[in-house]
């Protein structure tokens, strides 16, 4: 049994971009009030769903439009800070036994910028190695995997049961949520994240065990 479960497949880990490797949130705020200094703003604790835009459009309707071009101008994204720990956790996840890990991340449908500054802010602080690794996709309900590792609180797209478990990632706009069981949260990088990866492999060596010849 131990041997066939050594050789099933490895635990595919798909990891989001914005707001869980790259702080999305930080600077989206920091551009908007060194765009817009005189403008009312959101401050990150007050942050409420997913769509930053739709809480400033709520703040009042021109705002939205305003925020949108902070994100959508040239140099945002290549800017972005690292989320504290995140590059480290790749590498060490990376380097984990029987684990592959995927940036799987959405661009903007605005995409001028957005689609070569996510490559390139993945080439500056992750190398190159972790750039063959990007999965850009408008629906990651079609990406195959075991976990998502993403701080939109729901992921919804062609397929009603993807195949990967959302784990979701703490983030100012979701920290609020609370999550139905058996729904898990990952609090920052620092919280357990082997532990998640490495009880998804149990369960999966579970459902592999006793379902015939390993498979190479």
């Amino acid at each position: 049994i131990q041997m066939a479960a050594r050789r099933g497949r490895p635990v595919r880990v798909l990891v989001d971009m914005d707001g869980v490797l790259a702080d999305f949130e930080a600077g989206l705020l920091r551009g908007f009030r060194r765009s817009f200094p005189r403008e009312p703003h959101v401050p990150l604790q007050e942050r409420r769903g997913f769509l930053a835009c739709e809480q400033y459009r709520a703040l009042r309707p021109d705002l939205a439009d305003k925020v949108a071009s902070v994100y959508e101008a040239p140099g945002f994204f290549l800017d972005l800070e690292p989320i504290p720990g995140a590059l480290e956790a790749m590498r060490e996840m990376n380097d984990m036994q029987d684990t592959e890990v995927f940036i799987c991340t959405s661009p903007l449908m605005k995409y001028d910028h957005c689609v070569h500054e996510k490559y390139r802010w993945v080439e500056k602080h992750l190398g190159p190695q972790f750039v063959e690794r990007i999965i850009l996709t408008r629906d990651k309900t079609v990406v195959l995997g075991d976990l998502l590792i993403d701080d939109k609180d729901t992921i919804q797209g062609q397929e009603e049961t993807p195949s990967w478990e959302h784990i979701l990632f703490t983030c100012c706009h979701n920290q609020h949520l609370a999550l139905p069981p058996p729904r898990r949260r990952l609090l920052s990088w620092r919280d357990n994240w082997k532990e998640i990866i490495d009880s998804k492999r149990g369960a999966l060596q579970r459902d592999r065990t006793g379902l015939g010849p390993p498979q190479e």
